[in-house]
Parts: structure tokens; sequence; C-alpha cells
């Protein structure tokens, strides 16, 4: 009983404390997504430990923003870096409000082109980059009585595109993955949000942001056509997002999933009433597999 109290006791500081200015962590900073959203944050007078795998591409915001941004360098990848990363950022400031994990990058080329070094890179980045980064900062997160966890998902966690399968499939383990952790920390005060980008037109087409298995020339003509309406897709203005990210994490109730943009929501009602109508046809097969009757 004593120890519930002393977590009440513990949230109701922390929830107080988090009014006067958030605390940001936040990775892949230096560009897209991550470097409007540092942006959003430090331009209301918020603080953020903005990373990225280079210290000279997030330099200008120390030099625009002083001493309510703290640069550290930090790749992902690397569990331990990550960890030291963290808690440096935690000693400097004394709290982290809001983690939030946007460092990734595409693979691009069929199931059958990519090979298994291709796609367990993707996944380090992708997905145990992420998990280190909650790992890390979740012990944190309860130390000091609540916090909100942020992670940049896409679209493709509810639907898939052929050619970049296997980045789809790292967002619907993306997905899965902040799922259960949000039943799992909710007893902590801590939210989890799942932030679903369309298609904007930031630096993730890049070179940069993609990685290009080697061709088959039997996809040659199937993956022309894909691109071709890949880029005819209307991409939405990144600089737009900023508001809509504040307003999630003032929220006092946040989402557990938030798409953003204007085109996502009509898409996945499209794409989950032909999933239905699908289960629908096959049920009385389905049913009749359950064997007790």
């Amino acid at each position: 009983m004593m120890a519930q109290q002393n977590e009440n006791i513990d949230a109701v500081t922390y929830s107080a404390s988090a009014t006067s200015g958030k605390v940001w962590f936040i990775t892949g900073a230096s560009r897209g997504f991550g470097r409007v959203w540092t942006e959003a944050a430090l331009q209301r007078g918020d603080k953020v430990a903005a990373t990225a795998r280079n210290l000279d591409s997030i330099a200008d915001f120390k030099e625009k923003y002083g001493d309510l941004v703290l640069p550290l360098e930090l790749d992902v990848t690397n569990p331990e870096q990550v960890k030291a990363t963290v808690n440096q950022a935690f000693e400097h400031f004394g709290r982290l409000d809001i983690v939030l994990n946007n460092a990734g990058y595409s693979l691009v080329g069929t199931i059958e082109e990519a090979n298994a070094d291709e796609v367990r890179a993707l996944y380090e980045t992708n997905i145990f980059g992420p998990l280190a980064v909650i790992q890390a900062a979740l012990p944190l997160l309860r130390k000091q009585g609540g916090g909100h966890i942020l992670g940049t998902s896409s679209n493709v966690g509810h639907i898939t595109y052929p050619v970049i399968g296997y980045y789809c499939s790292s967002k619907w383990a993306f997905e899965a993955i902040h799922e259960s952790l949000a039943a799992e920390i909710e007893q902590f005060n801590i939210k989890v949000t799942i932030i679903e980008p369309g298609a904007y037109a930031t630096e993730f087409g890049s070179q940069q942001s993609l990685k290009f298995s080697a061709g088959l020339d039997i996809y040659g003509d199937f993956k022309d056509q894909f691109f071709k309406q890949l880029m005819s897709l209307e991409r939405g203005d990144p600089e737009a997002t900023g508001d809509a990210i504040l307003k999630i994490v003032d929220a006092e109730n946040p989402p557990l999933r938030f798409f953003l943009g204007s085109h996502n929501l009509p898409g996945i009602k499209e794409t989950y009433a032909e999933r239905i109508a699908v289960w629908e046809e096959w049920d009385e097969v389905a049913s009749a597999a359950q064997g007790n009757n």
C-alpha cells in the first residue's frame, strides 16, 4: 500500500513539473520530421536532447537555441551508446518528458531481391534501435513518475506496398511492439503514441534514407511502374506537422495511434473493408475448423 502511495506522489510531482516546459529526447533529429519536430519544440521554449549520427548535422540548433538544446551523437544500432546517451540527457536536464524515436530508413527491393544481411540491418535501425532507446528510458521515466514515448511509424504500418515490403514489415513490428508497450506501462503513468505519417516531401526519399538491394531483371518493369505510381502521390508539407505533434504531447489523453496527413484514413478504411469482406467470405470454412461442433 505504501509503495502505491509513493508512486502516486511521484506521478503528481511529475505532472506538476512537466507543465513548466517539456524536455524531449529525439533520435534522427538532423533531417525530415526529426528536424521539424525538434525545431517546433525549441521554438516554443521546450528543451531538447537532439541526437544524430553526425553532430555537425545538428550544430545549428545549438547556435540558434543555446542551452535549450543538448546535441548528442548517437547511432541507435549501438545499444551501449544508446543507454549512455539517454542517461546523459536525463542527467543534463533532470528529467525526460518525451522520448521520440524517429531514426529509420527504408530498404528498396522485392522480397526475392533483398538478402538476409540487408533485412537484418534494416531491423537493427528500425526495430532494435528504438527498442534500445525505450529500454534505456523506461527506468528513468518510472523513476520520475511518468512520461510519453512517441514513435514515428507510417501508414504502411497497416497496409503494404510491393518493392518496399521489408520496410513495411518493420513498421508492422514497430506498431505491435508499441501497442503491447502501451498496455504494459500505463500503470506507471507513461503514455505511448505511434505517429503514422502518409506521403510527405521530406528527405526520406533521399539516398541517405533509402538502401537499394541488387535488382533482378525480371522485376525491372514492375518496379518502374511502382516508382511512377509512388512519385505521383500528393505529398504533404512536413513544416505543417509541428503543431500537430505539439498538440499530441500536450494532450491529457493522447491517442495510441495518430495518422499524420489527410490521405491516410480513407485508404485505411478501404483496406480494412476489403479484409473484413474476405474474412466474412471464408468465415464458414474458418468456423468449421474450430473443431468443437
